[in-house]
């Protein structure tokens, strides 16, 4: 639950949290004082925000964050360093126009990790993602990343079982269809070409879930990148 009114105080609030625990018999405790709160956008329906997917900082800049990619399991570290380095940015800000006056830095950001990206230099062990597998490979209907990946690790004599997590790299295999490629990183070697296209999705996307209520969308920051 959060509430707001002007020139309230953290006493104000937790004499209203014992309030509420007296007369409705609620467990209830008062977490802190916000600067500020960025409610992001729900995914099934983009107009509308959502309670489990947030950012903002309290009165001493600790920063709390649910629902974006930097507490994903699945996150690549690339991803998870670059929006880590965007909350770093707004997190100095102290209200709102303050706030918006940040976010050409956060756009600025963007651009230099794509641009390690495209460069070809980013280590393996950032680029690695984890997801679960859910059934084996071949009862899979479309070729999603995992699957590949167990896969191979199967060709290569490995054994893999549904439920257990699966790691892989985005690869570019001319041999094949690019988009299809995904490589288990300790099957990875000097030869090896990452799809420095796909990451750079994965960093657009993350920027949106940051910065879509602002009106910047995956489309709009995809645009801006060429």
């Amino acid at each position: 639950m959060w509430l707001t009114k002007p020139d309230a105080t953290a006493a104000d609030y937790e004499e209203l949290c014992a309030v509420i625990k007296k007369d409705l018999d609620l467990p209830l405790s008062f977490e802190g004082l916000y600067k500020w709160i960025v409610f992001l956008n729900s995914k099934t329906g983009p107009q509308a925000p959502v309670l489990n997917r947030y950012y903002g900082i309290f009165q001493d800049r600790t920063l709390k964050v649910r629902g974006i990619d930097v507490r994903r399991h699945d996150t690549p570290k690339i991803v998870e360093k670059c929006q880590t380095q965007m909350l770093g940015i707004l997190k100095e800000a102290d209200n709102s126009r303050e706030f918006q006056a940040l976010i050409p830095q956060v756009l600025n950001t963007l651009r230099e990790y794509a641009s390690k990206l495209r460069s070809g230099t980013v280590p393996i062990e950032e680029l690695i993602i984890t997801k679960n597998l859910s059934k084996m490979p071949n009862e899979y209907t479309h070729r999603v990343p995992q699957a590949i990946a167990a896969q191979c690790l199967i060709d290569e004599g490995g054994t893999v079982h549904a439920g257990q997590q699966v790691s892989y790299v985005l690869t570019i295999d001319t041999s094949t269809i690019p988009e299809n490629q995904a490589l288990p990183p300790e099957l990875a070697d000097d030869s090896t070409v990452y799809d420095s296209e796909r990451y750079v999705d994965l960093l657009v996307s993350s920027t949106a879930n940051l910065l879509l209520p602002f009106g910047y969308d995956v489309k709009s920051l995809t645009a801006s990148l060429r």
